[in-house]
């Protein structure tokens, strides 16, 4: 079986496993403490027919997509900017430790008092606690580039945009898609807090609801069906994607 096929089945009977083990828990708790996975199911499949599952579920990943965007757009640049320059990291590199030791809820917080309870606060907070982690990946990646492969280019009189995608993304592409990883398993937890906190839809919001009543089911449900859409993200998309812009070097090696 090709290598693909046997990391599927890897995935699918770790997850039947997880599944099971919740189960056989669920059997010695409370219902109303610890609820099965049939009776979670029960629940998901009663609020994706209503609609109302769908309409949290994108609103979330609507925020999710524009701060997602906006931290890698903004760390990009500010990281090239500082893996390029010893001068700017030497003054600048500070700044972006604060941004990342800076917790979340701090940001979150703040933005809310200083911008609103609006759409906008919500997506700067989770933009910012996510800017500086990709800044610091991709600074790593800047540092990590081959000077041979740069003085090559120089030889070959190389247009700075040839340079950038014919030698250095090339080279970059492992540290961006670590990034992007990273960043899509922290900005969907960092936006279900700022729904939690300040939003009037998206599935932090329904967890927010369901929590002052007490309903552990619902929470699990909406809890477990955004889960669901990070993971075909992750497995169906970023992977894939991946391993497609790496392949030069399984190639060269």
């Amino acid at each position: 079986m090709p290598r693909e096929g046997l990391d599927k089945t890897a995935l699918a009977l770790s997850l039947l496993g997880l599944l099971a083990l919740w189960w056989v828990v669920s059997l010695g708790a409370d219902p109303d403490v610890l609820p099965g996975p049939g009776e979670v199911w029960r629940i998901l499949v009663g609020e994706a027919q209503s609609g109302v599952l769908w309409t949290h579920i994108g609103a979330t990943l609507l925020r999710v997509a524009a701060a997602f965007a906006l931290a890698m757009g903004v760390g990009l640049v500010i990281g090239l900017a500082l893996g390029s320059s010893e001068r700017a990291d030497r003054w600048f590199g500070a700044w972006v430790m604060v941004f990342l030791n800076v917790p979340a809820l701090v940001v979150i917080v703040l933005c809310y008092l200083w911008i609103g309870l609006n759409e906008v606060a919500a997506i700067v907070a989770v933009a910012v606690n996510k800017t500086a982690m990709v800044a610091v990946t991709v600074r790593e990646g800047v540092r990590a580039l081959d000077p041979a492969v740069a003085e090559m280019a120089r030889a070959y009189r190389m247009s700075w945009a040839k340079r950038m995608v014919h030698v250095v993304l090339p080279q970059l592409w492992p540290f961006i898609a670590a990034a992007v990883r990273n960043g899509l398993a922290i900005i969907w937890k960092i936006v279900l807090v700022v729904e939690f906190l300040g939003r009037p839809n998206g599935v932090g919001f329904q967890i927010h609801l369901y929590f002052q009543l007490f309903e552990v089911g619902h929470v699990l449900a909406y809890a477990l069906s955004f889960t669901a859409v990070m993971l075909v993200i992750e497995y169906g998309f970023v992977q894939a994607w991946e391993r497609k812009v790496v392949r030069w070097r399984r190639v060269s090696a």
